[in-house]
């Protein structure tokens, strides 16, 4: 059995659509593909048992100041040395919900995989919510339905490559 662990951590609602989206998708390919299991986890509930017992991890995270959430990184400094030289080699990959460009989140998490010598097996997807002003930042986010689609595929996409033992 392949498991693949979602982590996500969310603020105004944006990581979390996305993060269930993406949940969906590997859900709709575990029906057609055997021997796969995922599991949505907020990242305050994650813990070092469930990345090592994972096979492949998608991290999902708002933009938070530039830079990753807090809760987020909480998550990486709690599980980060407990697990290291245990999981390398697995496949990962990340999205972000950003008000800008949400690039620092993903330099961030791209550093502390590359140290767990995770292998990146998609471009990260970050999903530009244009949010700039205090009100806008702090209102609940509605994520388009062509974004939360992409998030579907990426969760198929890598349910099945898990499936196939492609990674």
């Amino acid at each position: 059995m392949k498991n693949l662990l979602i982590i996500y951590h969310s603020i105004t609602g944006g990581s979390r659509a996305m993060a269930q989206a993406l949940a969906e998708g590997a859900a709709e390919e575990m029906d057609a593909e055997a021997g796969i299991q995922s599991l949505l986890l907020q990242a305050s509930e994650a813990t070092e048992q469930h990345v090592l017992q994972a096979d492949g991890y998608v991290f999902i995270t708002p933009e938070t100041l530039g830079s990753m959430a807090g809760l987020m990184k909480d998550f990486f400094d709690r599980t980060y040395y407990p697990v290291l030289d245990n999981i390398n080699g697995r496949p990962y990959a990340v999205l972000v919900c950003a008000g800008s460009d949400g690039q620092g989140a993903v330099k961030q998490i791209q550093r502390i995989a590359m140290g767990w010598r995770l292998n990146l097996i998609a471009e990260p997807m970050i999903v530009c919510t244009h949010a700039q002003t205090p009100g806008d930042i702090l209102a609940q986010k509605i994520i388009n339905p062509g974004d939360l689609e992409r998030c579907r595929e990426l969760g198929a996409a890598f349910a099945s490559g898990l499936a196939m033992g492609l990674f």
